[in-house]
């Protein structure tokens, strides 16, 4: 796994052969991984844990993923990649809608699983490194009443803070950096998930639903994002 450092990934499956399979695959490839089985025990495991990257379940018994991932998003904002076993749109929509930042659909391929977690990984070490490298006077990026600080991870707007998960803020920052430029999903989507990775491009509309929602930003009236319909994105003032 050259050029990626090393990353903790917690896996929620019911299904313990499954979970055990994956946990040796990623094992060998220099990843720290721990299991759990139920939704109850997924939550406490993140907590005690601390993972990078959850890979979680969505039919789980009892605490579902759904109640899994909202409750974790209270707390954490490790990178979830949410697990279904039908190819069912209303599932991935509703999972990524309480923070999930990336789904699978059961049977999938380990390689794949692999490549998704290590694209993040990299791109989480990339920003790190930036971060690191850039100035305290590079890290404020402001457009309007609209605030982000790279290097403390913080959104304002109209003065109060907001709370954003890890690709939420990674997604408006890249917005933000460049200004009144259109980006198209398939570039979000590489500078965000990574250039590798190859899932639904579409996944980028339902986490800019959620930042909009979150600054008080609607697509019909918008302040600061703005659609380019068929194309993807640019960020603006409004004015």
């Amino acid at each position: 796994m050259s050029g990626v450092r090393a990353g903790r990934v917690l896996v929620v499956d019911d299904e313990v052969t499954l979970a055990r399979v994956v946990e040796r695959y990623l094992r060998k490839f220099g990843l720290e991984v721990s299991v759990c089985h139920d939704g109850a025990e997924a939550v406490e495991a993140v907590r005690a844990f601390a993972p990078d990257v959850l890979v979680l379940d969505l039919g789980l018994p009892g605490l579902d993923g759904i109640e899994v991932c909202r409750q974790v998003r209270t707390f954490s904002d490790c990178h979830i990649l949410m697990l279904t076993a039908r190819d069912d749109e209303l599932d991935k929509v509703v999972g990524l809608s309480v923070g999930a930042d990336d789904y699978m659909t059961k049977p999938f391929s380990q390689r794949e699983l692999l490549a998704r977690v290590q694209a993040r990984l990299r791109r989480i070490h990339q920003l790190d490194s930036a971060r690191a490298a850039s100035t305290s006077s590079d890290q404020i990026i402001t457009i309007g009443d609209l605030v982000v600080d790279r290097a403390a991870r913080q959104v304002n707007v109209d003065g109060e803070p907001v709370s954003c998960t890890r690709i939420e803020f990674d997604l408006l920052t890249a917005l933000m950096e460049h200004p009144l430029q259109v980006l198209t999903r398939r570039q979000l989507v590489d500078m965000i998930w990574n250039a590798e990775w190859n899932g639904d491009e579409h996944l980028v509309d339902v986490h800019i639903g959620r930042i909009r929602k979150k600054l008080g930003d609607p697509a019909a009236a918008p302040r600061f994002i703005h659609t380019a319909r068929g194309v993807g994105y640019r960020m603006g003032d409004g004015r």
